[in-house]
């Protein structure tokens, strides 16, 4: 391992830092390099690869807002007995504290940063001497992202799509449920489903969607701090609806108050807020269903219950 990671890095100082991290997906370990310390983890699946390169991805775009911090990825290199790598950038970090509000407020400017784009891009097309395809800012019109990413191990669709119901309705919960009834063949979450799905358009009624960035999967376990700053990693990225995000950080704590007010502060709730995190939390409990086996059928049968009501 640590003469392919040499090699690939092209660096004659290569040495264990003693900054190590596990978590239920992949293994991590820190080293100093001659360019300086790095932070590698490695994942043996069949499938590592792919979800590094989403990861990667997600990252890059994300340091591409100029928003929030977040680890700079700097490689993916393919393991000669199966599986992959990811460096990244090395931070030192330690849980979120003293930057609660500071997120928030970061995690909103995400969130906006490509409605400012849409606006800029307005503005520039009215502009004398630019036309309509001139612009030097990229505004993303549609729902998705152009790699495949992973929530946990498991891959998304992310295949682009002009309307968001269509996007979440379709390639993330139907997505889930198509896996669960593969494995489970669960009867009562076919029959749930089958009512839901005809009543999501109503949720969203009067509610405009702009594509937003989302980080993905921001969890307590995705996010600390810098010496200076908030911090975001472990992303699972695409463009979705904002309040997609708030979605898993409600579910397993580790956010706020002042986080919460803060993100409010610059995006405020709009109406019909609490029932769609409902329905953005159905996917996640559908996602650790999927990951962790049945002790999630509970809580996602739940939600789908509380949503026909």
């Amino acid at each position: 391992m640590e003469v392919l990671l040499q090699r690939e890095l092209g660096t004659t100082t290569l040495r264990a830092s003693g900054h190590t991290s596990g978590g239920c997906i992949s293994e991590g370990q820190s080293y100093d390099t001659d360019s300086g310390r790095v932070f590698v983890k490695v994942n043996r699946k069949s499938q590592a690869r792919l979800m590094f390169d989403g990861e990667a991805a997600s990252l890059q775009a994300i340091l591409q807002t100029n928003t929030v911090r977040a680890p700079r990825p700097v490689k993916v290199i393919d393991l000669p007995s199966g599986g992959a790598a990811f460096v990244m950038e090395h931070l030192d970090m330690r849980s979120l504290n003293r930057f609660s509000a500071q997120l928030g407020e970061q995690l909103a400017d995400l969130h906006l940063h490509n409605k400012m784009l849409r606006e800029k891009q307005a503005m520039e097309q009215q502009t004398i001497g630019r036309g309509s395809g001139q612009s030097t800012v990229q505004y993303v019109d549609k729902f998705g992202f152009d790699k495949v990413t992973c929530c946990g191990y498991l891959p998304q669709e992310n295949a682009w799509q002009s309307d968001w119901i269509s996007f979440y309705s379709q390639q993330r919960l139907q997505h889930q449920l198509n896996m669960i009834e593969k494995d489970y063949g669960d009867r009562e979450a076919r029959e749930l489903w089958s009512q839901l799905q005809v009543k999501i358009p109503q949720l969203f009624s009067g509610v405009e969607i702009v594509p937003a960035l989302l980080h993905g999967d921001l969890w307590g376990g995705n996010v600390a701090e810098c010496e200076a700053s908030p911090v975001i990693f472990d992303p699972a990225s695409f463009y979705g609806h904002s309040e997609f995000e708030q979605a898993i950080a409600g579910m397993f704590g580790g956010f706020n108050s002042s986080f919460y007010s803060a993100y409010h502060g610059k995006i405020p709730k709009a109406a019909g807020f609490e029932r769609r995190l409902k329905l953005y939390q159905l996917f996640h409990y559908l996602n650790h269903w999927n990951h962790f086996g049945t002790g999630y059928r509970g809580s996602s049968l739940r939600v789908m219950r509380d949503l026909l009501k």
